[in-house]
């Protein structure tokens, strides 16, 4: 990010950010991932920390025990009276933003700079500093303490010895870098696999469960390479049962919220591995809301197709933004489903690797072995797996636009309305606009009724018109818009066609 010096000053927190019942208080929509050790949060407070940290250990988990916390912020943060302010560019202000290339050393070198900024401002302030909220709001408060992010992290040291902080600053809808999904795999090699970890952004949202689906896979990789021996040697388990890439989702479901884009296919084959895929979309579930299984607010599966029925309904420059948010969860998707493929691999290098030592120490009753999760080994980074399979990188790129952006209409109704155009344009209009609507309450019959339905059909009829315009007609139009003298609405085409045939661009 840099330059501090001119930097926004953001709190953290807003109202209505807590989104989940039951909150732990000064850690936004803190939960637990059902069926792992792994926690998902926004940015806490100083008393937050502390609060998130107990209810991890509960009465059970030794609270000096290994503690993992991984924070994937790209803002530098620094603590004003217990409270987080993050530093943001004049123009980035907001629930999130992108930032960039941001790294740890970076992030941890801005945060170092911000905090002599805020007492710098405060200073020539009589002690105030003047801060927005995400609305732009301006505010200010007397400052009685300011502290950086990492002194936050080794005062609770004091009480929670264990904890281990990491950054990895990672993007709010791309997916995170190879190298970012080996320094969490890095960072996770040599815990057990009851150890506690913690992932949060700033609300506890797209970036932190997209870290939280990363953990679980690593945490499925300990249960794969651990203890599948140890769990065969029980009486009457049904292993199929336990086993992760079983999973099948709802088959009545739409073809885009199961995940099956085109892309998706080809990675599929490419990897020759379906389970991976199964694998990771039920770990997804198990991050998203509840109505998947989750205890979560994002579904980083069903959002994309979620999107991508918003995307029908948008204007022409909100599509634009929009059809690349839907790409980049597109392509974070796919690097989801090959990182877990890279996990079910080392979990079986680990299985098949083990020294005929390891084995002695490790047999269990019928000749399998059990090797403790804080003793498996990942001999191959992410980034050497993708190496390895490096036509992934160009099929990503090629492939997460490979959407029906638009809706084909049906070739019948479009020789129609041509013909009807061409024949006489201006007498048959009537039957045109009523032919190009018939045609809309069909093709978008399976969308519900209300607004969006109406917007839906009419952006639709304002394209279908402009299509088939005479070309005489249709060149004054575009130049018109060209230069936003109208828009590609529906009744402004109409009215020059008609009544404005005297305005001219």
């Amino acid at each position: 990010m840099g330059d501090m010096a001119n930097a926004a000053c953001m709190a953290d927190g807003f109202d209505k950010i807590q989104k989940l019942p039951d909150p732990v208080p000064g850690c936004p929509n803190f939960r637990r991932v059902p069926g792992f050790k792994v926690y998902c949060c926004g940015q806490p407070t100083i008393a937050g920390f502390e609060a998130a940290l107990t209810k991890v250990c509960g009465d059970k988990y030794p609270k000096d025990g290994p503690i993992i916390w991984f924070n994937l912020r790209q803002e530098p943060d620094v603590y004003v009276n217990g409270e987080p302010i993050c530093a943001r560019p004049p123009n980035k202000i907001g629930e999130y933003a992108e930032l960039g290339n941001v790294t740890r050393d970076s992030a941890k070198a801005d945060e170092e700079e911000f905090i002599k900024v805020i007492e710098g401002r405060a200073k020539e302030n009589a002690g105030k500093l003047k801060f927005v909220d995400i609305n732009k709001a301006e505010k200010e408060i007397e400052v009685k303490e300011v502290v950086t992010l990492s002194n936050v992290i080794e005062g609770l040291k004091a009480k929670f010895p264990g904890l281990v902080h990491m950054r990895i600053p990672v993007c709010n809808s791309a997916a995170p870098l190879e190298t970012d999904f080996d320094i969490l795999v890095k960072t996770l090699i040599g815990t057990n696999i009851n150890t506690p970890v913690i992932i949060n952004d700033q609300v506890g949202l797209s970036r932190a469960t997209t870290g939280c689906v990363a953990a679980c896979l690593f945490k499925e990789f300990q249960i794969s390479a651990s203890f599948e021996g140890l769990v065969e040697t029980v009486p009457g388990v049904n292993l199929d049962l336990l086993k992760m890439d079983r999973y099948k989702m709802d088959p009545n479901k739409d073809a885009l919220f199961r995940g099956e884009f085109e892309v998706i296919k080809e990675l599929v084959a490419e990897l020759k591995d379906e389970g991976a895929k199964n694998e990771c979309d039920k770990v997804i579930d198990k991050n998203g809301p509840a109505k998947t299984g989750g205890t979560g607010i994002k579904q980083l599966r069903e959002n994309i197709a979620e999107s991508k029925l918003s995307y029908e309904i948008m204007d022409d420059a909100a599509q634009v933004f929009l059809k690349s948010k839907i790409m980049d969860n597109i392509h974070k998707y796919f690097y989801l489903i090959a990182f877990t493929a890279y996990m079910r691999q080392a979990a079986e290098l680990a299985r098949s690797a083990v020294s005929d030592e390891d084995k002695a120490k490790n047999s269990l009753t019928g000749g399998k072995t059990a090797i403790p999760g804080d003793q498996l080994k990942v001999n191959k980074t992410f980034a050497a797996f993708m190496e390895e399979h490096a036509v992934l990188r160009g099929m990503v790129e090629a492939g997460k636009g490979k959407l029906q952006w638009e809706r084909d209409i049906p070739a019948a109704a479009l020789a129609n309305l041509e013909s009807l155009a061409t024949t006489d344009f201006k007498a048959n209009l009537g039957k045109i606009i009523h032919d190009i609507y018939q045609t809309a309450h069909t093709m978008f019959a399976d969308m519900p009724q209300g607004d969006h339905k109406k917007r839906a059909k009419y952006r639709f009829a304002s394209k279908t018109l402009m299509r088939i315009l005479p070309n005489n007609l249709k060149g004054e139009v575009e130049a018109l818009i060209e230069k936003k003298s109208i828009t590609l609405d529906l009744y402004e085409i109409l009215g020059q066609c008609t009544w404005g045939q005297g305005i001219k661009a």
